[in-house]
């Protein structure tokens, strides 16, 4: 056997492999795919093809299984058709930019405004706990939990015990559960055990299933944050239901939850149904209220806005966009990540030379390394453009989310948006989020003091400053910046 030839052939084996691998990609992993994403792709797999192409296969595609992505577009059709008698927003008068949105968000989501009671904006961490617990405890039919990380520890203990009480009263209660999000905690393996022995109908949203044959991206999460009590009371915000040192003990979470009534909290209850269904395949009905467009001197006009994997137009980012092109003298920015794509960094870039006035609240410090340096990666640009960046001090994390625009200011037609959803690419594409759009209320007013507070313990961040930072700084922070478009 002549061993030259042999490895000859072995060299030119390998090598029509890797080019037909780099051939083959370049005409795949563009497609449905921003231009971002597909060079960092391209740039893995053809410099690294032995971590790259792995990679690629195993968290490449961004689309869920052909049945989750069936059931999604069956229940958006069906929310559709329920609320088709149903007028695009509640009595009273609206600006034409407005009444526009509205009706993007309905197209592509199915939700109505809809009339919302502001029952309190509860930004204390335990006492929004606490105040769940409370609206748990007046539950006479059902409670319905959807929260992307839980954990049953001494401060969330009082959330846990007033769902045993209502299961006691005969109340029935389902909740729902990241797989991922949840799993690294202290008791996850027993959260289980301990659910069903007080009668709590549970589920993982979005498990591992490999026994069953059944394979998804592994880094897709639900990160939605949702509890409905009898389809009048609802909370949507930025919480899980831990302990605000979950992480770490040097490190506590600043969160909100708003806590709801009126019709809005039916759309509420109709995205956890159809999240449970996802998981159960048990179709759930639930008494929710009628329509009323009655206004009361705590009524807001709001409209959920539901995101994820399933909705393939990313409706979550279209509104981020269109509520920063809405602002014409002031926009407030919080975000615990802070990773636009291309378009809402334009958005953002162009409102401050249009001269509003740009606020970004963030942590000084995220909680995760690879995020805190791609966010940081921005702020050159930000800062050269006029963004004011004002970063949370540490040990706290920063991890409300929330976004205004013309915030209190007279012949403005100002807009707020809260909920699950973060300012980066993952929460836009990946993430399974909930938004809400308060087009018109009070709640406007109570998140521009909660941004008026963040802002009085923050340090301002400014360009001479961060020009200061070393090399080292600058390498790493580009780096995560081409990871963070890995999607």
């Amino acid at each position: 056997m002549n061993l030259n030839i042999d490895l000859s052939a072995w060299q030119l084996a390998l090598l029509i492999l890797d080019y037909g691998i780099k051939i083959i990609a370049i005409g795949v992993v563009p497609e449905g795919r921003r231009p971002s994403s597909s060079t960092a792709w391209l740039l893995a797999i053809l410099v690294l093809p032995i971590v790259g192409l792995p990679l690629f296969l195993l968290m490449g595609s961004p689309y869920i299984n052909r049945r989750r992505h069936r059931i999604q577009q069956e229940a958006n059709a069906l929310i559709a058709d329920v609320t088709a008698s149903t007028p695009n927003h509640p009595k009273g008068r609206l600006s034409p930019e407005i009444e526009s949105l509205i009706q993007l968000n309905r197209n592509l989501t199915g939700h109505p405004a809809l009339i919302g009671h502001n029952k309190g904006l509860h930004a204390s961490y335990n006492e929004a706990i606490m105040a769940m617990a409370r609206a748990v405890d007046r539950a006479e039919k059902y409670v319905l939990v959807e929260i992307y990380i839980q954990s049953w520890d001494e401060v969330t203990d009082v959330f846990f015990q007033s769902l045993k009480r209502a299961r006691e009263r005969g109340v029935e209660v389902k909740l729902l559960l990241d797989q991922i999000g949840s799993y690294k905690y202290k008791g996850y393996f027993s959260l289980g055990k301990r659910l069903t022995e007080i009668g709590v109908e549970w589920h993982l949203m979005l498990p591992l299933q490999l026994h069953k044959g059944r394979f998804r991206r592994p880094d897709l999460r639900n990160h939605r944050k949702i509890v409905v009590i009898d389809g009048h009371t609802g909370f949507l915000g930025s919480m899980n239901m831990i302990k605000r040192q979950y992480k770490t003990k040097d490190r506590a979470w600043i969160d909100y939850m708003v806590e709801l009534t009126g019709p809005v909290v039916t759309s509420l209850a109709a995205v956890f149904a159809v999240d449970w269904y996802l998981e159960s395949e048990e179709q759930i009905s639930l008494d929710v209220q009628p329509y009323d467009d009655a206004v009361d001197d705590d009524s807001n006009h709001l409209q959920l806005v539901p995101s994820g994997p399933g909705y393939t137009t990313e409706p979550n980012l279209r509104m981020f966009n269109s509520v920063v092109h809405h602002a014409k003298e002031k926009l407030v920015m919080c975000s615990p990540y802070f990773i636009p794509d291309e378009s809402l960094l334009e958005a953002v870039t162009t409102a401050c030379y249009r001269d509003v006035e740009v606020h970004l609240l963030v942590s000084k410090k995220a909680d995760q390394f690879m995020v805190d340096h791609a966010q940081s990666s921005y702020y050159q640009a930000l800062l050269e453009a006029g963004v004011r960046i004002f970063q949370f001090p540490e040990p706290f994390v920063l991890h409300s989310k929330f976004m205004l625009a013309d915030p209190n200011l007279p012949n403005r037609d100002p807009l707020c948006m809260f909920g699950s959803s973060n300012m980066d690419m993952r929460s836009f594409g990946l993430n399974y989020e909930s938004t809400m759009l308060v087009a018109k209320g009070d709640l406007i007013n109570d998140f521009t003091r909660l941004a008026t507070n963040y802002e009085k313990v923050c340090h301002e961040l400014t360009l001479e400053e961060w020009n200061e930072r070393g090399l080292l700084r600058r390498y790493v922070d580009n780096v995560m910046r081409l990871t963070s478009a890995l999607q």
